[in-house]
């Protein structure tokens, strides 16, 4: 079958069973032929290739809602309403997003990239839907691990306190970007291996069903028969004490049962959910066998062997340098524990989980646990290193200002994927961490200029002992810097000057450093001779130098990767105001506006975070400042 032809979904109605697995086979086909050169969420999505057949023929979208649980397994979703024809752009600049996109079809209703929020959404769907008499269904689907996450638990107790009429979808495959953990993956264990429950409970209902009369103590007792036999097979059916009826296991990958199951969910009164098994990457050996997580997201590769196709790069991974200058500290200081929300494999961290197993610790997709969890452990000396991503980190604000900072607690929080990651777009993009950081009191936030640079900034970190330590780094690669044998401290609020100059100050910091200083090699050229500073230090700042720099009344132009409200040049612009400097400053940075998926030279030359722009705001500024008097050179 031709996807490319796929207009709607409401076709698959019209399907034979022989056409219906013809169907599945053609889309992982397609899935596996496209992923291959774009990269994306391959491993999830052949996951979810016949469950996504199976709702698209029990529901009709739009009016039914489908809410997927973080949505980096909507591709099939995608195809089967009308969007395979744009698959070769999937995750690239002006392309077809990664994820659920409203402005991209009507049958997207929801829009994610972080975990665990499918479920609330539903719920606001569904009070609305019966606040308007609608007749219309509610599904959202929702991963095993995701379910672990706080909020998704939350939603979980209100639906099921108010008896919603919902069909909440568990997709459990054992395994989220990394292996589950938990109890409550402990309980879907059990359930996955306890068919016979569901089997002696349907059986025990049709006996029941049979007896003429059932009242007064007769009745009674039955019910407490059905309770026990819930208790006798399965230990602790949580989500029935929830408030849930529930269905399954079901396999995932069986459309046939999918299909009577749904058909049965769909005429309960209450919330119910259906727990489907399903086998992550299926269809595709490489990703079928990966046992850790490489093939949940990923970059081109060959689609014969399944070899990655890997980019020439030039210095270590970031994320890997930060763990691996960890991992070498943790041998001579028992102070350090690690901690990650679900992502030891993305942020490198296998090293630790394996040379120190009882000091290593993956929480699950639980943010806000993480974060707490870390002001514990220094409560009683211990120094908690927390590696999150950046946009991850956002979730847990309240715990790092209510907890970490407010006790001026020793934790030191690596931010990982710190500035723009490119193809994962908007709900990705590292941005806005400066911002929501910079105003905590007690909190030192900094961010290297090279690896070597990096690791001087992890020893910082761990050495530091008056209260919470932040450092930033960028997804990719690092430049390929001799680093150095041994790990040193760098003096907290120190910055550096990279180049000296007398026209004007670029203060700048992390992956702009090598744009700025091409740029000033070229403004040089034309006889504007650029002071460019490592600003390292984005909190506390160096006031001294500030001081010089002002002082000397040069025009100062200030470059981050990150958003310019309440960012780096912002707190440029209040030193100034708090000083009484009236230096001219302009800033370069990421305007109000969320930044979609692209490759990062192409999203910084959308936004103007340019050499170009470097060299025209100077050569603007040095000509201000010139005829108004205040000439510097």
């Amino acid at each position: 079958m031709d996807l490319n032809n796929i207009t709607s979904p409401s076709f698959l109605k019209k399907l034979n069973k022989k056409e219906l697995d013809t169907l599945a086979n053609d889309i992982r086909s397609f899935l596996i032929n496209k992923c291959s050169i774009t990269g994306g969420h391959i491993g999830p999505n052949l996951g979810v290739v016949e469950l996504t057949i199976a709702l698209h023929r029990a529901f009709s979208t739009p009016k039914d809602k489908f809410i997927w649980d973080v949505g980096h397994q909507s591709y099939v979703h995608k195809i089967l309403t009308g969007r395979a024809s744009q698959f070769d752009s999937l995750r690239q600049y002006k392309g077809l997003s990664g994820f659920p996109k409203r402005n991209e079809s009507e049958h997207d209703e929801w829009e994610t990239g972080h975990s665990s929020t499918s479920l609330s959404a539903a719920m606001g769907m569904a009070v609305a839907r019966d606040l308007k008499k609608d007749d219309s269904y509610v599904v959202p689907i929702i991963g095993d691990g995701a379910l672990t996450g706080g909020m998704a638990l939350e939603a979980l107790n209100h639906i099921g306190h108010e008896k919603t009429r919902m069909i909440v979808i568990l997709n459990d495959n054992e395994m989220s970007i990394a292996p589950n953990v938990g109890a409550l993956h402990n309980i879907l264990g059990r359930l996955r291996t306890a068919k016979e429950y569901s089997k002696a409970k349907e059986e025990l209902e049709s006996l029941m069903k049979k007896i003429p009369v059932l009242g007064g103590k007769m009745a009674s007792t039955a019910e407490r028969v059905k309770d026990s036999l819930k208790y006798l097979v399965v230990s602790g059916v949580f989500f029935e004490e929830m408030g849930f009826k529930y269905l399954g296991p079901i396999d995932g990958h069986d459309i046939d049962s999918l299909e009577k199951t749904l058909d049965y969910a769909k005429k309960a009164k209450g919330p119910v959910l259906v727990h489907v098994i399903t086998k992550k990457g299926k269809g595709y050996k490489p990703a079928e066998e990966d046992t850790i997580g490489t093939w949940h997201g990923t970059g081109p590769y060959k689609m014969e062997t399944g070899d990655f196709v890997k980019s020439k790069t030039k210095g270590p991974g970031w994320s890997s340098l930060v763990s691996e200058s960890v991992r070498k500290l943790m041998e001579t200081d028992e102070r350090i524990v690690a901690i990650t929300p679900a992502m030891p494999v993305g942020s490198k961290m296998e090293g630790i989980q394996r040379d120190f197993p009882h000091r290593f610790f993956d929480v699950g997709i639980a943010e806000q646990h993480a974060v707490t969890m870390a002001a514990g452990l220094a409560t009683q000396g211990m120094k908690p290193y927390l590696a999150i991503y950046s946009t991850f980190l956002q979730r847990a604000y309240d715990q790092v200002l209510h907890d970490v900072a407010r006790q001026n607690l020793n934790v030191f929080i690596g931010i990982d994927r710190a500035g723009l990651v490119g193809a994962d777009g908007e709900t990705h993009q590292g941005v806005y961490d400066i911002a929501f950081l910079r105003h905590i009191p007690n909190i030192v936030l900094m961010m290297p200029k090279d690896e070597n640079e990096g690791q001087h900034m992890v020893k910082t970190a761990v050495e530091y002992n008056d209260g919470p330590i932040a450092m930033r780094y960028p997804r990719g690669n690092g430049y390929g810097v001799p680093l150095d044998e041994e790990m040193t401290t760098i003096p907290i609020g120190s910055w550096e000057v990279l180049r000296e100059g007398q026209s004007a100050s670029i203060l700048t910091f992390g992956t702009t450093i090598p744009m700025v200083m091409e740029a000033a090699e070229e403004l040089s050229e034309k006889g504007i001779h650029v002071q460019v500073v490592n600003a390292r230090f984005i909190k506390p700042m160096d006031e001294g130098m500030l001081h010089e720099i002002m002082s000397s009344k040069m025009p100062i132009l200030t470059v981050e990767e990150a958003v310019l409200q309440g960012g780096f040049g912002s707190a440029v612009l209040e030193f100034a105001s708090d000083n009484n400097y009236y230096n001219s400053i302009e800033r370069i940075g990421i305007p109000d506006l969320f930044v979609e998926q692209g490759s990062v030279d192409l999203l910084l030359n959308e936004i103007d975070i340019t050499k170009e722009e470097i060299i025209k705001r100077i050569e603007i500024l040095v000509s201000t400042n010139d005829r108004l008097g205040t000439k510097t050179v």
